[in-house]
């Protein structure tokens, strides 16, 4: 792939880290416009910070002791301070369990994206594999989108969906759903990039 340029990439994770991975992958084979320059995650224990050491790339953790559901403002401004200090361009949410509020809206608008797994705007919010599953779908799947300050309300940029199948499990669903989640999110990581790169930077 030919690069105008390389779009500066920072993610932030709560834990495992499946999709980074499956980003930092597609960034390596030279499939993405863009370098990870910093990984964050509020979750001092998460795979994600193993993940990102074992890639060579900078990490940090982001250290929250008043909220499970969202930071406070001043530790989302240092949050911010630190990913605009890295020259982060692109903002990943990848498995990150907090809401995102104003600080790193400010710093980072339009250019902060979620990968969720479902079919949004259904089923917002916590565990929505399980959701689907007990609503009797037929079907669900994952999306990434443009994160605003609601709760997985932001701009649907692209979907993939997945079936439920009979005898399906909350297990076997999520994890069918992840597959899908770990072949868009590169993908639409790749377009973004290959957007900015070719625009005014």
């Amino acid at each position: 792939m030919m690069c105008v340029a390389m779009i500066r990439i920072g993610v932030l994770g709560s834990g495992k880290g499946s999709n980074f991975a499956a980003l930092q992958k597609a960034v390596e084979a030279g499939l993405v416009c863009g370098e990870t320059v910093l990984v964050l995650s509020d979750n001092p224990g998460a795979g994600i910070l193993e993940l990102a050491r074992a890639a060579g790339i900078a990490s940090g953790v982001i250290e929250e002791p008043r909220y499970r559901t969202k930071l406070s403002p001043e530790v989302e401004e240092a949050t911010a301070g630190m990913l605009m200090e890295a020259g982060v361009e692109l903002l990943v949410l990848a498995g990150y369990m907090r809401m995102v509020k104003e600080p790193l809206l400010a710093a980072f608008p339009g250019r902060i994206v979620n990968i969720h797994p479902s079919l949004l705007p259904k089923f917002p919010g916590l565990e929505s594999w399980k959701q689907a599953l007990d609503a009797g779908e037929k079907e669900t799947g994952c999306t990434v989108h443009y994160v605003d300050a609601g709760m997985d309300t932001g701009p649907v940029i692209a979907q993939e969906r997945v079936p439920i199948l009979p005898g399906d499990t909350a297990s076997s669903v999520h994890a069918r759903i992840q597959e899908a989640e770990h072949r868009l999110l590169p993908r639409v990581v790749a377009d973004i990039c290959r957007t900015l790169a070719a625009g005014p930077r």
